[in-house]
């Protein structure tokens, strides 16, 4: 039987992967507006039953961890929302399409800004075009969250991904972003405690976010950078 995917994270620690996740890099592409709007894969690292990804920031050979988290001290303390997602979620109502929207989430990944942003396309979504952006781009939403639902039946729309961790790259932004983790891998927090299992979830790596365990985008604020080369 095959082990489950999980990721546990260690208190002020690691994140603790096992189950053969697969990880390799992603890396933004921008369009003509200068905002990203598709993803490439990048180095993809050998698959590994279990291993330990950084999440202070400071390690020297990222994404792994190498240990610095002990040497600088760092506070991994969770202090995310444990709420499900649609208890955090405020709803905007549209024509075809409703967006639900958990603002906290956001880790300034800016997929949502193509063609006049997420947000007026739903309340547009009665034409087809509109309808066509607004879910290409809530789905692109890495961390999950913005998610559009059918208007009949109120079902989410998702992508189809596979079970794996990306590894973020945002050469537009010059900074490395968060982890990736998708298609309902399991998170588990330092006190043994389940956090709801998504499609989307994106994991603050960079040691600075104030949503701990998740991104909330204070890599771009600080100018994170992993030494990716697609940054150079």
């Amino acid at each position: 039987m095959k082990k489950k995917q999980k990721v546990l994270i260690s208190k002020d620690g690691p994140y603790l992967v096992s189950g053969s996740v697969p990880l390799a890099k992603e890396i933004s592409v921008s369009g003509p507006s200068g905002e990203p709007e598709t993803r490439k894969k990048g180095k993809e690292y050998p698959l590994q039953e279990s291993y330990a990804l950084c999440r202070c920031g400071k390690s020297k050979n990222p994404p792994y961890c190498d240990g610095s988290h002990i040497h600088s001290k760092f506070d991994g303390r969770e202090v995310a929302n444990r709420d499900k997602y649609l208890d955090q979620a405020e709803i905007l109502e549209g024509p075809e399409l409703d967006l639900t929207d958990a603002e906290n989430l956001c880790s300034l990944a800016r997929f949502c800004h193509l063609a006049g942003g997420t947000w007026d396309n739903v309340e547009n979504s009665d034409a087809p075009e509109a309808k066509k952006i607004a879910i290409q781009t809530a789905c692109n939403c890495p961390s999950g969250r913005l998610t559009v639902r059918d208007k009949k039946t109120w079902k989410p729309i998702e992508p189809k991904l596979e079970a794996s961790i990306g590894v973020t790259e945002d050469p537009e932004a010059n900074v490395s972003g968060p982890l990736r983790v998708k298609w309902g891998i399991e998170i588990e927090s330092a006190d043994g405690i389940p956090y709801e299992v998504r499609n989307r979830v994106t994991l603050c790596r960079c040691g600075n976010s104030r949503n701990k365990p998740f991104c909330d985008g204070s890599h771009m604020h600080t100018g994170f950078n992993d030494g990716d080369e697609s940054l150079e």
